[in-house]
């Protein structure tokens, strides 16, 4: 949608049977809370406070939010680096095991992509050492090594990969240091790839190439993906789905084109508004800073910088007390849209009413 992540076309279905989202889950989020104690050291922060979030078989999901919403903490949970305070991580419909052999086994099948390659890939390393790190931690010394390191690099784009082995990071560029992180990912064949900002370090010029080859993998290998963003051109261009994260929790969720063109929640509706390419819609400016996640406000955590409510559409509709008092719920996991607002429920009320 921007113009810095320009795109071709999305892609049809990827080569699963049924439509991308309508599978079974691989990974998801049940009820999932994240505490840390707060900064003053009182009290505790609910970095993720009550999430259910699925990612289905052959699905690209997209996490949107500003800096600080959460996105992290909740991508790094479902990797099995934070443990949740409550609810549930599971893996193919089974609860993830938090001992070192169960995350091993785990990990070899769901593999974290980094937003900083050059932050990832040790400059003492080569290129082959590097994508073969994960070979040799989950399989030790294994005879097909040379051939396995090959022909991620290839998938990755880097063709032909033996002229890559024997360089170093500083010798590539951030887009060919991007495709040797996703071969270090693609190596162990994955089911799904958790990708944290995964093309926010790159120039412009190489983003389109490093999201289209993402596309690409899930179209050949059926890779599911975990995209985090605060990108939501990004997200149009990539996902399936997408899911507006806020304070801890996913605000609104749903199939992308439902809830890019026609957003109901006003959190996703002044994201969206500044966008260059929002025909027609004037900038939303939201007022101050997002809550602090250890004083987490009553009533719908977004009431404080709520354009409609600040508007008095709110309370022309007949919610007003209802936004400041009374908290909109956790969003379930079903792939349908939804979305946590009590004026976006009264006007889907009095539509159907009129209807």
């Amino acid at each position: 949608m921007t113009a810095e992540t320009e795109q071709p076309d999305r892609p049809g279905a990827p080569p699963v049977a049924g439509v991308p989202g309508t599978g079974p889950a691989v990974l998801g989020a049940a009820g999932v809370r994240v505490e840390f104690r707060a900064r003053d050291g009182r009290g505790t922060a609910r970095a993720v406070d009550g999430v259910d979030l699925e990612v289905r078989a052959g699905e690209i999901v997209a996490l949107v939010g500003e800096s600080g919403c959460g996105k992290t903490t909740l991508a790094r949970t479902l990797l099995g680096l934070e443990r949740p305070t409550a609810g549930r991580v599971a893996f193919e419909g089974r609860p993830l095991g938090y001992r070192a052999k169960e995350l091993k086994a785990f990990r070899r099948r769901v593999q974290l992509v980094l937003q900083d390659p050059s932050g990832s890939l040790n400059p003492r390393h080569t290129v082959y050492d590097a994508v073969a790190e994960g070979l040799r931690i989950h399989h030790g010394s294994a005879p097909d090594e040379r051939e396995r390191v090959a022909a991620a690099l290839a998938r990755a784009g880097l063709r032909p990969p033996e002229r890559f082995f024997l360089r170093y990071p500083h010798e590539l560029s951030g887009g060919q240091r991007q495709r040797v992180v996703i071969a270090g990912a693609l190596v162990l064949e994955p089911e799904v790839i958790v990708a944290d900002e995964p093309v926010a370090s790159l120039d412009a010029s190489v983003r389109g190439e490093i999201l289209a080859l993402l596309l690409r993998l899930r179209e050949d290998l059926g890779l599911s993906a975990l995209v985090v963003t605060h990108d939501l051109g990004l997200a149009w261009n990539i996902a399936d789905r997408v899911a507006v994260m806020y304070l801890g929790r996913v605000v609104e969720v749903g199939p992308v084109e439902e809830v890019l063109t026609a957003p109901r929640h006003p959190y996703t509706q002044a994201l969206l508004s500044v966008l260059p390419e929002a025909p027609g819609r004037t900038p939303v400016v939201l007022t101050g800073e997002p809550p602090d996640p250890a004083r987490i406000p009553g009533g719908c955590r977004f009431h404080a910088r709520c354009q409609v409510l600040s508007s008095g559409e709110a309370e022309r509709a007949g919610v007003a007390d209802r936004c400041r008092t009374e908290d909109p719920g956790v969003l379930t996991s079903a792939t349908t849209a939804q979305v946590a607002c009590h004026y976006a429920a009264a006007a889907a009320r009095s539509g159907a009413t009129e209807d």
